[in-house]
């Protein structure tokens, strides 16, 4: 009966997509049902296939033993706070990032992670007949996120319409960033956590096909050559004769990757606490008019159809619901430490639709940090068609999660 429920879930999520859509007229059929069998055939191959399970296992066990090396810095500075039976949240899952940041960047520098981006673009789009840099894009978030992804593509941003950088906009609702994937796998299942970000990639393809489908000529259909970023002329400083950024000395770049690195530490640790926090003061004045409300209470109620339609029985249904809930306003991380040292024993498919529904920054602070990204790169006519559909971007993050979680749910019981 749960499995019947799963797939009614998934399928009333799509015709929300649907129902919602600003031309659905316009929408290529053909398209969203490729990408949707694609998708399912993915989520079955890294979750009951032995070859996908050895992958995503595999890489799982690569990104803890990146967090193994990270500590062994971290034992340098720190000998108190590593070698102890419990190590602190910050210790344990942010200070790495001091490390996998640096790594994820030098790569960029030589080469590597742009070839990397750019195959598995041209390849997806391919593959799903989108867009070639729509598709090139959802590469781009899954390993740069989305702010990153969106400064070293202003130059097409500028170049293409409107209505296309307000898909690009809703798609960047529901990226990760791959530096900080090996923090996530120290909280949540990481054969989950690697196996929601490709799944979310082509979920957020699917969603911006359906809720604002676009139609891109032939000749418009192109990659631009990446010149200067807005990061790299504001971080990194001087461009040539020809607008492309200038490629500073190696150890110079690095002690900026070192420095942004820590200012991503201090900037997830900042939010997490004042989130915690004031969802505790709301709990607290809310528990002033009757003891049983809290935020999680009321998220709960809100959030728990889309939650039983995952599968699950009511009691699970509720829970997750308030876990979905307190994700949407506060962040990934307030829900990952939550349910850290107990997850481990919930039932299957409840710790697999969960931990998959958390993998992506797709939340309301999100917002904010899109619409100012977009507001220093394009022209206002654009950056005010993003500001007017910030319902759509909310809507096409939470439709990507709901998605990315029906799917992989079907297959794990």
């Amino acid at each position: 009966m749960y499995l019947a429920i799963n797939v009614l879930g998934l399928v009333v999520f799509l015709a929300i997509g649907v129902v919602f859509s600003k031309a659905r007229n316009e929408i290529n059929w053909r398209g969203v049902g490729t990408m949707v069998i694609f998708n399912l055939v993915m989520a079955w191959f890294l979750t009951s296939f032995s070859g996908g399970r050895a992958i995503v296992q595999g890489a799982a066990a690569g990104f803890n033993e990146l967090m193994k090396i990270a500590y062994i810095g971290i034992e340098f500075a720190l000998p108190s706070m590593v070698q102890v039976k419990q190590m602190d949240w910050f210790v344990q899952v942010l200070l790495p990032i001091l490390m996998v940041v640096p790594l994820f960047d030098i790569l960029t520098y030589i080469g590597v992670l742009p070839w990397i981006i750019k195959w598995i673009g041209r390849g997806l789009s391919f593959i799903t007949g989108q867009p070639k840099f729509e598709s090139f894009f959802a590469i781009e978030m899954m390993f740069l996120g989305n702010t990153e992804a969106l400064a070293v593509s202003s130059l097409q941003l500028k170049q293409i319409n409107a209505k296309r950088n307000l898909t690009l906009a809703m798609m960047s609702m529901s990226c990760v960033t791959a530096s900080i994937i090996g923090a996530y796998t120290q909280m949540m299942p990481g054969e989950y956590i690697l196996t929601a970000v490709p799944v979310n990639v082509i979920n957020a393809l699917i969603v911006v096909a359906m809720l604002n489908p676009v139609t891109v000529p032939a000749d418009e259909d192109t990659i631009a050559t990446m010149k200067s970023s807005a990061m790299a002329e504001k971080e990194i400083g001087d461009v040539d004769e020809n607008g492309n950024a200038k490629k500073e000395p190696f150890f110079s770049f690095l002690g900026d990757s070192i420095l942004g690195a820590g200012r991503l530490i201090l900037i997830i640790a900042a939010n997490v606490i004042a989130f915690v926090a004031l969802a505790a003061l709301i709990d607290k004045l809310l528990g002033l008019i009757n003891p049983w409300l809290s935020l999680e209470h009321l998220l709960g109620i809100v959030m728990y159809p889309f939650a039983w339609l995952m599968g699950l029985p009511h009691g699970e249904a509720f829970q997750f619901a308030q876990y979905m809930g307190t994700k949407l306003v506060t962040n990934e991380f307030v829900v990952m430490g939550r349910v850290t040292s107990t997850i481990n024993d919930f039932a299957p498919h409840y710790k697999a639709v969960l931990t998959v529904f958390v993998t992506s920054f797709a939340n309301f602070s999100t917002v904010g940090m899109i619409i100012g990204c977009f507001k220093g790169i394009v022209d206002r006519e654009k950056n005010d068609l993003i500001s007017k559909n910030v319902g759509y971007m909310l809507l096409s993050g939470i439709l990507v999660s709901l998605l990315s979680a029906a799917m992989v749910g079907l297959f794990v019981w």
